[in-house]
């Protein structure tokens, strides 16, 4: 019976996460209230409540769970989550094995776009979604240093901001292109991707 319960709580609080995501896609994360996300899953604000404390609450649950999940991002000592292929790529450097792995990313933008879009919206007008998206984009620059550290390219102090620059380009685009977009189809787009991360990040 505990099982059948702790089950039920965790239908619910999916159910919540899914209706939260899909509200914030469609109406934008301004326009959707709580009372939104309560009746679109089915239930009360009083259940809601019970397992967020807010809408932000919710949308930080959305960047830390479903967003790191579909980013294959896992809990990191150093520095809160971490991608183990991206630091690896990052660490070879060559143009061919960060082609390769854009690729694969690009794969993802779809299903990810959701969160994204919905969590840059909701750090506009909420300090606490801005600090939690800072953290969870630092985060995956952290990835990309790690990755130059361990190959000792490029000068120490240019690291960081080289990481930074790298990030920045790839989530602006994984948000905002689509086919045809800026004029270049897919394959073009990863290939001046990849020719403008083996500038910044790749082997001399």
């Amino acid at each position: 019976m505990a099982r059948l319960r702790e089950a039920q709580k965790e239908m619910t609080r999916q159910l919540l996460l899914d209706a939260g995501l899909n509200l914030f896609a469609s109406k934008g994360y301004t326009a959707t209230t709580v009372d939104d996300i309560a009746s679109t899953a089915g239930t009360t604000r009083v259940t809601f409540y019970a397992y967020f404390p807010s809408k932000a609450d919710l949308m930080k649950a959305l960047i830390s769970e479903r967003l790191n999940a579909a980013l294959h991002r896992v809990s990191s000592t150093e520095h809160g989550t971490t991608e183990s292929a991206l630091v690896a790529v990052v660490e070879d450097g060559s143009r061919e094995q960060l082609r390769t792995w854009l690729e694969s990313s690009a794969r993802r933008w779809d299903s990810i776009r959701p969160y994204t879009t919905s969590a840059f919206e909701a750090a506009a007008v909420d300090p606490e979604i801005r600090t939690s998206l800072d953290t969870w984009l630092d985060e995956a620059t952290a990835d990309i240093k790690a990755g130059l550290d361990r190959a000792d390219r490029f000068p120490a102090s240019t690291r960081h901001f080289r990481s930074v620059l790298a990030i920045t380009e790839l989530d602006h685009v994984a948000r905002h292109w689509t086919p045809g977009h800026w004029g270049v189809e897919q394959e073009e787009m990863l290939d001046v991707l990849a020719e403008s991360w083996a500038g910044l990040i790749g082997r001399p």
